[in-house]
């Protein structure tokens, strides 16, 4: 199910079909560094991991993470959207992308629908994001959607800190 459109990429909800994209994005370095190892090291893995967590999500709120679809080629380069995340008050936006699709401005631009999404479609006020300190590209993203520092914190189970920023719809 299509969620969203932009100029040059399509949101749609994940499908078990989407497990091979899965299990490559959770076990791009990158992806284990600046968001987390899911411990997915097989399809069927991915498969349950994709039902588990996002496809309930999108039966028990409404949203989730979405798989971003380059609309020319029908390629899937990422995963954006909106999540509820325990020890957070407010949604959170988040966004993960194949290497080959970084440095494409494929993140702000699904970001941005995202965001008018959560204020049009869901009805949210405020936007939170969570992110490594270090992962400057992701925060340079998160500044030009209008989100700002409001503090470092630590989420429930994990090891270490991560910069909370937010911004108002």
């Amino acid at each position: 199910m299509t969620v969203l459109e932009t100029e040059r990429l399509i949101l749609r909800e994940l499908v078990p079909d989407d497990a091979p994209f899965m299990l490559e994005l959770l076990n791009d370095p990158a992806y284990i560094l600046n968001i987390a190892d899911r411990g997915v090291r097989d399809v069927e893995g991915a498969r349950r991991y994709l039902e588990e967590r996002w496809r309930a999500s999108y039966a028990e709120h409404g949203f989730g993470l979405w798989v971003v679809v380059h609309r020319e080629t029908g390629a899937s380069t990422g995963l954006c959207g909106l999540v509820r995340r325990d020890g957070l008050d407010d949604v959170d936006i988040g966004y993960a992308f194949l290497p080959a699709f970084r440095g494409r401005g494929f993140a702000l631009e699904s970001a941005l629908g995202v965001k008018a999404h959560a204020r049009d479609a869901v009805g949210l006020t405020r936007l939170v994001a969570i992110v490594t300190p270090g992962n400057a590209r992701s925060i340079q993203v998160l500044e030009r959607l209008g989100m700002r520092f409001e503090r470092t914190l630590r989420l429930p189970g994990d090891a270490s800190d991560v910069a909370l920023y937010a911004t108002e719809l």
